[in-house]
């Protein structure tokens, strides 16, 4: 069967699954990282998971996470995820992000994602909270309306890039190499050195030429470090 590229995952994760991702990535949550899980669907469903289930807490998390670890996310890949939501909420909070993050030009597509008056994160009380606490400072003339001190802004909450990138592979190929489908497929492979490309652009969402070239290219330099043993 010939290869057919795909952007959206296959299935949401279970809330336990989703926790061990997020812990994974560098979300400091009590379960067992999963160093595996791929950033952009964990953000993702963390996302909908935030907006959708109001679950601030993880909500806190993600928001903290993106201001420390946005220059290594996919931003066309999410961009393609969060279009295909189908939640307003969800495009609200990515949208007020990429503003948030307007200095880095990979956000003008996630910014102008939702179009609109602007949402309110709490299904009641935005209105007093704000005229008697402001506005959170990172969603202030955003798409989304967030009270000072609903999200939760600690560093302890999110692990630290370079203790993160130690475990995960994905994490350090991203930082050395820029968030892109390459870098994913590099370490996937040196996780899974057996994967024909088409497993290898299966599970990293990459196009079959991208990682047919990083297997060959993989085989190269790990051949000739055997070679000389």
């Amino acid at each position: 069967m010939a290869y057919a590229r795909r952007i959206q995952p296959l299935l949401k994760p279970e809330r336990h699954q989703l926790t061990s991702d997020m812990a994974g990535i560098g979300m400091n949550f009590d379960a067992e990282p999963n160093r595996e899980a791929n950033v952009e669907d964990t953000i993702y469903f963390a996302s909908i998971d935030g907006m959708e289930a109001g679950d601030l807490r993880t909500l806190s998390v993600l928001t903290t996470w993106m201001d420390i670890y946005s220059p290594w996310i996919i931003v066309d890949r999410l961009a393609r995820l969060v279009v295909d939501t189908g939640s307003r909420r969800v495009l609200a909070y990515w949208a007020s992000i990429a503003r948030w993050k307007r200095h880095d030009s990979r956000f003008f597509r996630l910014a102008g994602l939702y179009r609109g008056r602007r949402i309110n994160l709490l299904p009641s009380g935005t209105d007093f909270l704000i005229s008697r606490n402001g506005e959170d400072p990172r969603f202030q003339a955003v798409s989304l309306r967030v009270p000072m001190k609903t999200l939760r802004q600690r560093e302890m909450d999110v692990i630290s890039p370079g203790r993160v990138q130690k475990k995960n592979l994905f994490i350090r190929y991203r930082i050395m190499m820029g968030p892109t489908y390459r870098s994913d497929t590099w370490a996937m492979l040196d996780l899974h050195r057996d994967l024909t490309p088409a497993e290898i652009a299966r599970r990293t969402y990459s196009s079959y030429p991208t990682a047919w070239h990083v297997k060959k290219d993989w085989e190269t330099i790990n051949g000739n470090q055997e070679r000389g043993r």
